[in-house]
């Protein structure tokens, strides 16, 4: 079978890559086109490079085609990923640091909380103009996949706003999965999980081992005795004890959602590990994604090289986007999560909302199982972040500041540190340090200039409460983490486009 993928934001090498080799694990995809685009020439050059290169190792007769001019690469595509972080690490940086000067403290800040927020800002103005170009000259009936954070929101706006038939995907429900399973000390095959709620806030309402039903308690003690695990996810754990169902997100990503574990500085180190970025380490995100790019710039060579082993070789990976394509090319039904807008799919969240949740793949398209009920803790939580979501959505695309800043005024985590005039400031700190990235901000950033020339309150220079340095290439090398940086971790390396 022939047709035509498109990936914008391809110059995120080591998730394309991965997302590549997937596709072409499937052998009804042999001759199909795979279209990469990035404004950025250079990425775009290296990973076309290792793509080529897969292709023509295993005598393949896919077409590779690279382009920076985006309506090209999206002419007559029948799928479309979207793989983007719109500002690249400068305006991630941003995210960070501003927030921080008020007492912010994120580990991550690509969902929701002050960076998530202003995030979609960036990534949703963007999104539209992708959308655009879809209708317009992409294949009649497209369907646009969405790896792009923040999920819920650029996915909303993509069906709401964009016009064009979208679903959100996201790898937390497979790592959460794999982390039970590795709890239990079982082969992940043997676990069997239902999750519901909305991304990055989905909650496990079903653990089966072999058929059985596992119970909380049973989770729990599995968490508390894993002599990793019992360190690494406080916040989980603590979560799960008191909700009674696990997150599927990582420590460091829900301390920041909530508005319990991050408020005092001097009790952030009570509820992370600093082993590794994703349990709660400040800017820890940024930091890994900082380290990962010096490691494609420095070490491209190593990619290329191990770009030339066979495809028999590799391991298709449990990322949804291949799986979702080969169901609904070849009838073959998958099973997986899904972020779509929610309607009668799970009854206590509002209906027009983004929901992450179970759903199955074939010819006839993605069907979600409807009927769903959250447990109250668990809904209580989601609610308050659609909110959020809802408002921040709504802002991005009016260009509304009032809007804006009552989203992040509204943010659990950010609620919980400042005070109303201490949102006002940091989000105009913010606009105008991000400006480039906001057109239908423009009208609102001279008086944002003139707002901050007299500032009501004052803060502080503070790099956070637990953050670390960003390792040269030399260190990493030293460290021996080539490989982790290779592979991704956790989130993978998709913001990075």
């Amino acid at each position: 079978m022939t047709f035509k993928i498109a990936i914008i934001g391809a110059g995120s090498v080591g998730f394309t890559k991965k997302l590549c080799s997937d596709i072409l694990k499937v052998p009804e995809f042999a001759g199909i086109e795979i279209a990469l685009t990035d404004i950025n020439a250079h990425n775009l050059e290296m990973v076309e490079q290792i793509i080529s290169r897969i292709v023509k190792v295993n005598n393949l007769p896919t077409r590779v085609t690279a382009t920076t001019d985006r309506r090209e690469a999206l002419k007559d595509a029948r799928y479309i990923m979207n793989v983007v972080r719109i500002g690249g690490l400068e305006a991630f940086a941003d995210d960070i640091r501003i927030p921080l000067k008020y007492g912010v403290d994120q580990c991550v800040g690509d969902t929701i909380c002050a960076g998530g927020i202003m995030y979609a800002q960036r990534g949703i103005v963007a999104m539209l103009e992708f959308c655009k170009d879809i209708r317009e000259v992409s294949e009649p009936g497209a369907l646009l996949l969405n790896y792009a954070n923040p999920m819920a929101m650029m996915t909303w706006a993509a069906i709401d706003h964009g016009g064009v038939n979208t679903v959100g995907l996201c790898h937390g429900v497979q790592n959460g999965h794999r982390q039970i399973a590795r709890a239990l000390g079982v082969p992940m095959e043997e676990v069997d999980v239902i999750c519901s709620g909305i991304n990055h806030q989905t909650w496990y309402l079903d653990i089966r081992h072999n058929g059985r039903k596992v119970s909380k308690d049973e989770v729990l003690a599995a968490f508390e005795r894993h002599p990793a695990f019992s360190k690494q996810e406080k916040v989980r754990i603590d979560v799960l004890k008191r909700f009674g169902f696990y997150s599927t997100e990582s420590n460091g990503h829900l301390s920041e959602y909530l508005p319990w574990y991050r408020k005092r500085p001097e009790e952030i180190q009570n509820w992370i590990s600093m082993d590794d970025w994703i349990h709660g380490e400040t800017g820890g995100y940024l930091r890994y994604t900082t380290e990962n790019r010096n490691w494609f710039e420095t070490d491209f060579p190593v990619f290329l090289e191990e770009a030339g082993k066979p495809l028999s070789d590799y391991e298709r990976t449990d990322e949804h986007a291949s799986h979702i394509l080969e169901a609904l090319e070849t009838g073959r039904t998958y099973r997986g999560h899904f972020n779509v807008k929610n309607g009668c799919v799970i009854k206590n969240l509002p209906a027009d909302c983004i929901i992450e949740s179970p759903g199955f793949v074939d010819r006839f398209g993605i069907n979600m199982v409807e009927g769903v009920t959250l447990p109250d803790a668990c809904a209580a939580t989601c609610n308050v972040s659609v909110s959020v979501q809802r408002m921040g959505m709504k802002a991005a695309i009016a260009g509304n500041v009032e809007l804006l800043k009552q989203a992040v005024l509204h943010d659990p985590l950010v609620g919980a540190i400042c005070t109303p005039d201490e949102v006002w400031q940091m989000v105009d700190e913010l606009l105008v340090a991000q400006a480039q990235w906001l057109p239908q901000y423009a009208h609102a950033i001279p008086a944002a200039i003139e707002r901050l020339k007299t500032p009501k309150v004052k803060t502080r220079d503070w790099a956070g409460a637990a953050r670390l340095e960003v390792r040269s290439v030399e260190e990493l090398r030293a460290a021996g983490t080539k490989k982790k940086a290779a592979e991704g971790h956790g989130l993978g390396t998709k913001v990075m486009g």
